[in-house]
């Protein structure tokens, strides 16, 4: 059991923001979840540079397993990228998930001069990304020159190289298509709270969906249904909430809920309700879901917009109270 995190900030005072973020990753060690995720944010008030922020969470702790989903590789040069995951990946002690995704970048129209001022019109953006970066990730030749120049040393392969990273790969993925993809690469694969209908646009069905990703993805995978999938949804136990917490989390989860009666927009995307209540609540729900039942990790969103001793309680109730209810024990850190 995990848990994922936007790591908020204040525009004005930013650096109060990103260590809650680092403090919420510790907690989450002491409370003896498996992996803290963090999304990646541009031009947006959450965290920009998951990486940098991971590297100095993989420096305060010891054993969580420490994953980004996802980072969004159209913003990203993949051999540099390369670079930083196995740097990040090593310092950690081998405790790296890097979860990525492809596509176009997020309002490209209005930041491509910035991003890609000479080479906009010949950047592609799909899986051919994604697959020079396993290259370089795997270890493979990339340059044509290795050995030593007076007294440098030069690689053909990109340095420093992390043996297992490559199997810790994750793809973050909304549609049969990507599933298929990452199945037949042998990626990991993070399915989210939200999916494309494909095919559903006239009986949304998020569960169903979200279970057919699954089952197309493990029947792809070299390893088949043992192949690692990770369910991300919004769960929020109150059951040590106050009074005005719950309201607000009630209240957040109405303003949502328009969106999950019928797809959205021109890609048919569905939406999953969030899910707010009791932790016995949440258990019976999650019991129920179709596509939960067929994962054996979660990370569980956390809201966008509440303060850091709401993520401290909603964190402290899954660990102690929702993850017990669905058979989930704490890991132990190291020492104890």
């Amino acid at each position: 059991m995990g848990f994922l995190t936007i790591g908020l900030f204040d525009a004005s005072d930013p650096r109060p923001g990103h260590l809650a973020t680092l403090d919420l990753i510790e907690r989450g060690e002491r409370l003896g979840f498996d992996s803290a995720w963090v999304r990646n944010r541009h031009f947006q008030f959450g965290v920009s540079s998951p990486l940098t922020l991971l590297a100095a969470a993989g420096q305060r702790t010891s054993r969580i397993e420490l994953g980004t989903a996802v980072v969004p590789l159209g913003w990203e040069n993949p051999l540099r990228l390369a670079e930083d995951l196995a740097t990040v990946d090593i310092l950690s002690g081998g405790r790296l998930n890097p979860g990525v995704s492809v596509g176009e970048p997020t309002h490209f129209a209005h930041v491509r001069s910035a991003l890609y001022p000479d080479t906009a019109d010949q950047e592609r953006f799909g899986f051919d990304r994604l697959t020079r970066l396993l290259r370089f990730v795997r270890g493979e030749p990339v340059s044509s020159f290795s050995g030593t120049v007076g007294i440098e040393t030069y690689s053909a392969r990109v340095e420093p190289h992390s043996p297992g990273l490559s199997r810790r790969m994750w793809y973050g993925g909304g549609s049969l298509r990507s599933a298929r993809w990452a199945g037949q690469n042998g990626l990991n694969f993070l399915t989210s709270s939200v999916v494309k209908s494909e095919g559903m646009a006239d009986r949304p069905d998020f569960a169903a969906v979200q279970l057919a990703h699954i089952r197309e993805f493990r029947a792809h995978h070299p390893e088949g249904e043992r192949a690692r999938v990770s369910q991300g949804l919004v769960v929020v136990p109150t059951d040590s909430a106050t009074p005005e917490q719950r309201r607000k989390y009630e209240a957040y989860a109405r303003t949502r809920e328009a969106r999950t009666l019928a797809p959205q927009g021109p890609q048919g995307l569905l939406f999953a309700p969030d899910i707010v209540g009791p932790s016995g609540y949440i258990a019976e729900t999650l019991l129920a879901h179709p596509a939960y039942r067929e994962t054996d990790e979660v990370a569980f969103a956390l809201p966008f917009s509440f303060d850091h001793a709401d993520y401290v309680q909603i964190l402290t109730d899954m660990a102690t109270l929702l993850g017990p209810a669905l058979g989930w024990k704490p890991a132990q850190s190291s020492g104890t």
